[in-house]
């Protein structure tokens, strides 16, 4: 069983910048990518960045491609993302995913192990 706590979320103003940080153990949480989603309240689940854990690979969402950048550190079983040029509609609930597949990033059944999430709040 994989277990992902995620640490980071605040409350900033438009134009900061942030980092999230993702710390996994258990089994297997190495199996493919680390993503990170987020959601918005009364709004769907949403993909924003993964990476690979062999290759560092990486994959952005349009929506935060070149504010945002997401790397891993394979010595000490971390991931991070660092948001920067934070918007208002960045505000949501960010959660770090393992798993997913490099073919298709976002889709988030693909994960397979959760963390508890950590809210980010960007005021205008």
């Amino acid at each position: 069983q994989v277990q992902l706590v995620e640490s980071g979320g605040g409350l900033v103003q438009a134009g900061d910048s942030l980092r999230l940080s993702c710390a996994a153990s258990g089994r297997n949480f190495r199996a493919s990518l680390m993503g990170w989603f987020r959601q918005a309240p009364g709004k769907e689940r949403e993909f924003v960045a993964a990476i690979s854990w062999s290759l560092g690979s990486t994959y952005y969402a349009d929506s935060v491609k070149g504010r945002f950048f997401i790397s891993r550190d394979n010595a000490k079983n971390t991931g991070s993302l660092q948001m920067n040029s934070l918007k208002p509609e960045d505000t949501a609930v960010y959660y770090c995913a393992v798993g997913g597949v490099p073919y298709r990033p976002e889709d988030d059944a693909k994960y397979g192990g959760w963390g508890q999430g950590t809210q980010v709040t960007v005021s205008s």
